[in-house]
């Protein structure tokens, strides 16, 4: 391994997850939903319960929030808040079909005794659209969180909120075109507007780079624990740039649930605990 690239070290994290017992596709708000191709539910909860494992395998500690019938998009757990420093952001959803969402999220983190939990003002789709690089967090819009919630994040977080343009709807949420690996990124340009490449550029020189093909696929809809990625199994090109760069992939099939528009990083939400002296 070379110099440039180090050798990772992973990190335990906590993720909050929630099986897709209801999961279906009745409705289609994204351009991956078609409500006309039949659903094996029984198989989408055997993959999301490998994913599961898999993160407990890792190191990892995960919870369970109930699945409600008639939010079959619940299993989309990433999308429910952002949680930072110990302070949670609930999520408001653009679509009423997944509005209830929202407070079921909001009243796990207060039944487990997080005391800074803010309800939205603005509409946000949780870690769809809020990514946490460092001390950063970039933020989505323009399909479903809205400009004006990147303000409403930086001022409960208390750290910079750099905001960044979708454009092809395919990408609908942040999470689906970039992924956060520590301090580094990987993601694919087409998705967001050039003003925004040259954000990404500037901020991540050193980025991976996918093209459409990996991002098609929702290479990008990964999560890294400071080595381990886990990315969908198809896509084996970014894996092979991941292992150049120091890291190890995990390739796990989660083709059920990719016809709700979701994969890896939808399925998980990431809870940061409050750092040393508590949130500020």
């Amino acid at each position: 391994m070379s110099a440039q690239h180090p050798a990772r070290t992973a990190t335990a994290r906590h993720y909050l997850m929630c099986r897709p017992t209801y999961f279906t596709v009745d409705y289609r708000i994204n351009p991956w939903m078609d409500p006309a191709k039949p659903v094996d539910t029984a198989l989408a909860v055997l993959q999301w319960e490998r994913l599961r494992e898999l993160h407990r395998s890792l190191g990892h500690t995960v919870e369970l929030i109930e699945p409600i019938p008639g939010l079959p998009d619940m299993v989309y757990a990433a999308n429910g808040a952002t949680v930072h420093d110990g302070r949670v952001l609930g999520a408001r959803f653009r679509h009423p079909e997944r509005a209830a969402e929202g407070p079921a999220y909001e009243q796990w983190f207060r039944d487990a005794g997080h005391a800074v939990v803010k309800t939205a003002e603005y509409v946000n789709e949780g870690e769809g659209d809020y990514l946490v690089v460092g001390d950063r967090v970039l933020a989505g819009t323009g399909f479903r969180t809205e400009p004006a919630a990147h303000a409403e994040a930086q001022e409960l977080f208390g750290v910079p909120v750099t905001g960044l343009t979708l454009v092809d709807p395919r990408f609908y949420h942040l999470d689906t075109a970039l992924a956060v690996l520590g301090d580094e990124i990987m993601y694919f340009p087409g998705a967001f507007s050039p003003a925004s490449r040259r954000v990404l550029r500037e901020l991540y020189p050193d980025a991976i780079v996918a093209d459409e093909a990996e991002a098609l696929v929702f290479g990008l809809n990964a999560v890294c624990d400071g080595r381990h990625v886990i990315l969908p199994q198809a896509a084996t090109t970014l894996a092979a740039k991941l292992a150049a760069r120091g890291y190890e992939p995990i390739g796990i099939d989660l083709s059920e649930l990719l016809k709700g528009g979701g994969s890896v990083k939808c399925c998980t939400l990431e809870i940061r605990h409050a750092s040393a002296g508590g949130p500020r």
